[in-house]
């Protein structure tokens, strides 16, 4: 069954029973002012519009998914949708006590032909599934609270000229804050991450030891995301953080090292060493060789002679 698919913001509140919004193109829910939102099925939407959420006390009672992996609430805060991606939020109103939070919701048609436009699609956390969602100290919370007061009072007054120039200006301090408190979550929850690191170590070295490599080629950077349960965009941006390297850095490092202990300990030639390490064409594999050690296969292997 296709997703749901929701053009507009007065959409998505007429579809949860939400009060009408104050503005078409930009509303702020208060989720502990909601008394009556109805049980939810699972039917997956995806939404044309831009979705920023905070979340305080929903426990075990709330279940969403964000693409096809589960998320579990007791993890994290805050989450952040971009438009066209797909989503679901499941949440039994009779058991959940005493929740509070909000929702920002921002059409494109909003930020055109202003910077922000182009900016907020910069910000690699909207490419983050949910379950990478963001941490927040009670700090933090209140730090951000504050932004989304100034915006609420901003859209739901008189609009004038200066409206949508200080609406934009908030969004955009949001919007960096949440990039600061990421980069904090990434240095700070080390053992999370180091694991992480060395499970893709552990991922890259069995994988490079397989017998098929010339039939299964490479892996990609979709490949290792994948089989660490992360999203291709979260590990790159925690590997940059921590270690200044891509994941397809890490991918290349753990290449030529077993490229240069086959140079170095076997007789196979050039070609066959590329082949036997997933290489559709044995040029490529000397033109990385190269980039990445100045020296070409066969020089690195004359080196040992």
């Amino acid at each position: 069954m296709p997703p749901y698919h929701l053009k507009t913001i007065s959409a998505l509140h007429q579809l949860r029973g939400f009060p009408k919004p104050a503005h078409p193109l930009i509303s702020i829910i208060d989720v502990g002012a909601i008394k009556h939102l109805p049980t939810l099925d699972s039917t997956m939407l995806v939404a044309d519009f831009y979705m920023i959420a905070l979340k305080r006390n929903f426990h075990d009672h709330v279940k969403a998914k964000y693409g096809q992996q589960a998320y579990d609430f007791n993890e994290g805060t805050m989450a952040f949708v971009a438009p066209g991606q797909v989503f679901n939020l499941e949440i039994d109103m009779s058991q959940v006590m005493n929740v509070s939070g909000w929702v920002l919701l921002i059409h494109p048609d909003f930020l055109w032909n202003t910077p922000l436009a182009t900016k907020i699609k910069q910000y690699e956390y909207f490419s983050y599934s949910t379950a990478e969602a963001l941490h927040l100290s009670e700090k933090e919370e209140r730090t951000l609270d504050s932004v989304i007061q100034l915006i609420t009072q901003e859209y739901q007054a008189n609009l004038d000229a200066f409206s949508q120039d200080l609406i934009l200006a908030q969004v955009e301090t949001l919007l960096t804050f949440a990039e600061r408190y990421y980069q904090r979550q990434f240095l700070t929850r080390k053992k999370v991450n180091h694991q992480l690191l060395s499970r893709m170590e552990t991922l890259l070295t069995a994988y490079f030891d397989r017998e098929d490599l010339s039939t299964t080629g490479l892996p990609s950077v979709q490949y290792v995301a994948e089989a660490l349960h992360v999203s291709p965009t979260y590990l790159s941006t925690l590997l940059k953080v921590l270690t200044g390297r891509s994941t397809q850095h890490y991918i290349h490092d753990k290449l030529l090292e077993k490229a240069k202990l086959k140079l170095s300990t076997t007789s196979l030639s050039v070609s066959e060493i590329a082949y036997a390490l997933g290489f559709e064409h044995p040029q490529s594999f000397s033109k990385l060789f190269k980039t990445k050690t100045s020296q070409s296969p066969l020089e690195f292997r004359a080196s040992f002679n």
